[in-house]
C-alpha cells in the first residue's frame, strides 16, 4: 500500500504542472494576439568630436528652391563618417514637423561610400525611397539636395551614385533616375539655378 504522504506529494506536483501548463498556454496565446514590436532604424552612436560649420543644401517646396544653410554639427575625424555625418544633419532637418521638405518617416542615410578618389555612394533606406512624395520636382530637390551638400562639405568629390538598401533603383518615387552617376559639378549649376530664383 502506497503512503498516504506520498499520495499527497504525487497530486501536488500534478496540480503544480497542470497549473504551469495552462499559464503558460495563455501567456503563448497572448503573445500570438500582442503586435510584434518593429524594430527601430539603423541606431548610430552620436559622434564625437569638435562642432564645425557645414552647409546644408535645404528644399523648400513650395517655391521650389535650394537655400544653403549653415549648421554647427560634431563631426568624426574620418572623411566617411564626416559625409555621413553631414547628409544626417540634412535629413534631421527634412524630418521636423514643420520641414519646407518633408521626408516619410524613418528616411535615413544607411551609409555613405567613398569608393575611389572623386566617387561617393550614398545608401538610403527603403523607407525615404518607398514612402518619398512622388513628382518630378519633389524627388529633383531631394537628390540635388543631397548631392550639393555632400559635395560642398566633403572636398574632392565630382560623382555621386544613389542606392537604397545597398541596390540600385531605377527612380526615387517614380521620376528622380537614380540609375546613372551624379556628377557634382552638374549638379551644383543646378542648384545655383535653384537658388536665382529665391
Amino acid at each position: 500500500m502506497i503512503p498516504r504522504h506520498l499520495k499527497i506529494g504525487v497530486a501536488v506536483l500534478l496540480a503544480a504542472v497542470l497549473g504551469l501548463s495552462g499559464y503558460m498556454w495563455r501567456l503563448k496565446r497572448h503573445a500570438a494576439r500582442a503586435p510584434l514590436a518593429v524594430e527601430p532604424g539603423h541606431v548610430a552612436p552620436p559622434p564625437t568630436g569638435p562642432k564645425e560649420q557645414v552647409t546644408l543644401y535645404v528644399a523648400y517646396d513650395d517655391p521650389g528652391i535650394l537655400v544653403s544653410r549653415g549648421a554647427s554639427i560634431a563631426l568624426p575625424q574620418g572623411r566617411q563618417e564626416r559625409a555621413q555625418e553631414v547628409l544626417q544633419a540634412l535629413l534631421a532637418r527634412y524630418l521636423e514637423e514643420d520641414s519646407s521638405h518633408p521626408l516619410p518617416a524613418g528616411s535615413e542615410i544607411r551609409n555613405v561610400y567613398l569608393v575611389d578618389p572623386g566617387m561617393a555612394v550614398i545608401d538610403a533606406n527603403a523607407a525615404l525611397a518607398d514612402r518619398h512624395r512622388s513628382g518630378v520636382l519633389v524627388e529633383e530637390l531631394t537628390v540635388i539636395s543631397l548631392v550639393q551638400t555632400l559635395s560642398a562639405n566633403v572636398p574632392g568629390i565630382n560623382r555621386v551614385k544613389i542606392l537604397v538598401d545597398g541596390k540600385e533603383r531605377e527612380t526615387l518615387a517614380g521620376h528622380a533616375d537614380l540609375t546613372n552617376l551624379f556628377d557634382t559639378a552638374n549638379v551644383q549649376q543646378v542648384a545655383e539655378r535653384l537658388k536665382a530664383v529665391q
